[in-house]
């Protein structure tokens, strides 16, 4: 049967109408287009395909991998990076058979970290959640447990939880090791950790994390301040003596591989991993 294919679309990126014109011919030749969507309108996404194609840049796939479950999901980049988003707009048109087709799809399973504040679930994430001072910018103090051990008290900026796919995000920024999206990891990186001894560090995928509000930050005159943030949103505030708990989730977002891409080779030409001065 053929497959059933949404393209969910950011339509703010210079071109992306233009793909969307190319693209539509190509699913209706080789399988079936149940909906175009954008990623800005408030209607309910395409949730009856068997492959969304999202035109975008690496956010856009952040935002479908929230929308889509289980929904296997193959970013074409349009944005600055590309991280994540692992096909360009003329690839897709040249593997347009197989990949609309009824060939079995190239899927890796990346894996999430799911968050609770208080016992209250918090949504689970593609790249990281970070526990970030907020206005007004005083230096914060967050209490760590580890698989209930008790685990070392940071101050500084914040913390950062990620997963080895988002390990190129934030958590590279702030210091962080890279870690191979297939490794069952999670990593916990201080940002701007008042101490020369505190070292971001990598966890089993399994390890549970909490982490306690000593001392937050309280903005009077908004609602901001000290926050839980999932993938680059604000997801709540957190005041002093409030606890989340971090793990990784029971389930993972499905990303069409592009075999042409190695992961290696994506660091070294996105990332520039280890390109020598000058070059």
């Amino acid at each position: 049967m053929a497959r059933r294919v949404a393209l969910f679309v950011n339509t703010t990126k210079p071109n992306v109408n233009d793909a969307v014109d190319r693209l539509r011919p190509l699913i209706e030749r080789h399988g079936e287009l149940v909906g175009v969507c954008d990623e800005d309108t408030e209607e309910a996404p395409c949730t009856d395909a068997d492959l969304v194609v999202v035109l975008g840049g690496d956010g856009t796939l952040l935002t479908a991998a929230k929308l889509f479950g289980r929904q296997p999901l193959l970013g074409v980049n349009f944005g600055k990076l590309g991280f994540m988003a692992a096909f360009d707009l003329e690839t897709v048109e040249q593997r347009a058979a197989s990949l609309f087709g009824t060939e079995a799809l190239p899927l890796f399973e990346a894996s999430m970290v799911e968050a609770s504040v208080n016992g209250e679930p918090a949504g689970a994430m593609l790249n990281e959640f970070v526990i970030s001072a907020g206005p007004p910018y005083r230096l914060i103090e967050l209490k760590t447990t580890i698989d209930g051990t008790p685990g070392p008290t940071v101050r500084g900026d914040g913390l950062i939880l990620a997963t080895p796919l988002g390990s190129t995000a934030y958590n590279v920024a702030a210091g962080g090791p890279i870690v191979a999206p297939t490794v069952p990891a999670m990593i916990l990186t201080p940002i701007a950790a008042h101490s020369l001894s505190f070292r971001p560090i990598v966890l089993p995928g399994s390890s549970t994390v909490e982490i306690t509000v000593v001392r937050g930050n309280d903005d009077e005159d908004s609602e901001h301040g000290t926050s839980l943030v999932g993938d680059g949103a604000p997801l709540r505030r957190l005041d002093e003596g409030d606890v989340v708990r971090l793990g990784h989730a029971a389930s993972g977002v499905r990303l069409v591989t592009n075999n042409a891409r190695p992961y290696w080779s994506t660091l070294m030409t996105k990332m520039r991993w280890a390109t020598a001065p000058g070059e």
